[in-house]
């Protein structure tokens, strides 16, 4: 029988220490870290940027298919993925966490494995955070602090007419993995059959331990390009671009055949009988970095396999758009993932 340890036989402080007591601090802005009342972080006159997240079980996860430490490293990694969307280094994160008395010692450990872990892959220093218990369920709250020159963060808001419209590798993936991690929950609730994957470890990948774009954020630096705006595809593409160009006051033209997808995604798709384009348009959760810049990269942009060109920059005035394969014209509207729905 698997070891379980009551989580109050620790206290709150023993929990803490228990939790943390592994922390190797990797960067120098990382000052004072877990173990006072606060955090001191000093950028050395870089700028600094911060973004938070709340992660709840039943709305963001389903732990009836999500390992623990696949979830505490996801946790850290949609955390990373908004620094790196602001053109920044992410360098510090602060985790705070709700759970109910079904949770043990032990599995609070997997958790914080998996948070350790994605720690270490993105160079990140866990210096901070809070933890209660929980009436049911569990709860995750991350901020993530990063860095950048003062004259290099993107914002939204900055995409111009004729800019290319650009995304790092491919999309959709998310979405099927969920779709397919629903059926065979819903299969192994009505008729107790054990799950059935078939091979897809892609897209099952793609969902339950995404990475964020670290590598295309060094590609930036460097070939020197700097994106006139930026945003994490964590809605669906169609959300995230009609974010860019609401701030920007721009409109835009997509084109479906330049839209990138894994192939044995897309066969998936065609085999449960949905389109790839919609899963690509309307799933969430690609973390891929959806980007404008202007003609002039073209010739730096094309040479990074990893981004895909998939339109341009227009008018506010001409709409937002997506021209089909058959060469159709269709509106583009927002139908990604909405968390408050």
């Amino acid at each position: 029988m698997d070891q379980r340890t009551e989580i109050a036989s620790l206290g709150e402080f023993g929990l803490i220490d228990h939790l943390t007591k592994n922390i190797d601090i990797k960067n120098s802005s990382s000052l004072v870290g877990v173990g006072d009342d606060g955090a001191v972080i000093d950028h050395f006159g870089r700028q600094t940027v911060l973004s938070t997240d709340l992660l709840i079980e039943g709305i963001h996860f389903d732990l009836s298919y999500t390992p623990l430490k696949h979830l505490g490293y996801k946790s850290v990694v949609v955390n990373v993925s908004d620094i790196y969307a602001m053109n920044a280094t992410p360098t510090q994160i602060l985790l705070s966490i709700g759970f109910s008395n079904r949770f043990s010692l032990e599995a609070l450990d997997e958790f914080y494995a998996g948070v350790y872990a994605a720690c270490e892959a993105y160079n990140v220093d866990l210096v901070g955070g809070d933890t209660s218990s929980s009436q049911k369920g569990f709860i995750i709250s991350i901020t993530a602090v990063g860095e950048v020159s003062p004259d290099k963060y993107v914002k939204r808001n900055g995409a111009k007419v004729n800019d290319l419209i650009c995304v790092s590798g491919e999309l959709g993936g998310a979405f099927l993995g969920l779709t397919l991690l629903e059926r065979e929950k819903k299969i192994f609730s009505e008729t107790g059959a054990q799950p059935d994957l078939e091979g897809q470890k892609v897209i099952v990948g793609r969902l339950l331990k995404p990475e964020a774009r670290k590598d295309i954020i060094e590609y930036f630096s460097e070939v020197e390009i700097l994106p006139s705006s930026m945003i994490d595809v964590s809605d669906g593409l169609s959300s995230d671009i009609l974010h860019i160009c609401k701030q920007s006051e721009k409109g835009c033209v997509l084109y479906e055949d330049k839209l990138p997808f894994n192939e044995e995604a897309k066969a998936f798709a065609y085999k449960l009988q949905l389109d790839p384009t919609a899963c690509a348009l309307s799933g969430g959760e690609d973390y891929e970095l959806l980007f404008t810049v202007p003609q002039q990269d073209y010739e730096k942009i094309k040479l990074n396999p990893s981004i895909s060109i998939i339109g341009y920059i227009t008018e506010h005035s001409e709409g937002n758009h997506i021209i089909t394969r058959g060469g159709n014209k269709h509106e583009l509207v927002a139908q990604g993932w909405n968390h408050v729905k």
